[in-house]
């Protein structure tokens, strides 16, 4: 079974409107996908992200990535492997609401 992390990788190869760079290094962190053009992060989190410890450092790193001018965009592996197409679709409206700004 491909990892959610995989699956999404895979389909951003086929977006041409925008590259995607994968495990990227922001300030003191390594998020999992990053779209330069679109200043777009995406989060493929596990179930750790979803316990208190989990969430608050999530929402901490959030606040810091959009200091710094970051969009950030979250989604379980559940949402990655069950959804992929609700996935695409809701990167794709941040990527088009990027370009009417």
């Amino acid at each position: 079974m491909i990892a959610p992390t995989g699956l999404l990788a895979k389909t951003f190869c086929r977006f041409r409107e925008a590259q995607f760079y994968r495990q990227k290094i922001i300030g003191d962190y390594i998020v999992d996908f990053y779209c330069p053009r679109a200043k777009l992060i995406i989060e493929v989190d596990g179930a750790q992200h979803y316990e208190a410890d989990g969430a608050e450092k999530d929402r901490i790193r959030d606040d810091q990535m959009r200091a710094l001018g970051q969009n950030v965009l979250r989604f379980s592996n559940r949402e990655v492997l069950g959804n992929i197409a609700g996935v695409i679709e809701a990167v794709y409206d941040n990527l088009c609401s990027d370009e009417s700004h």
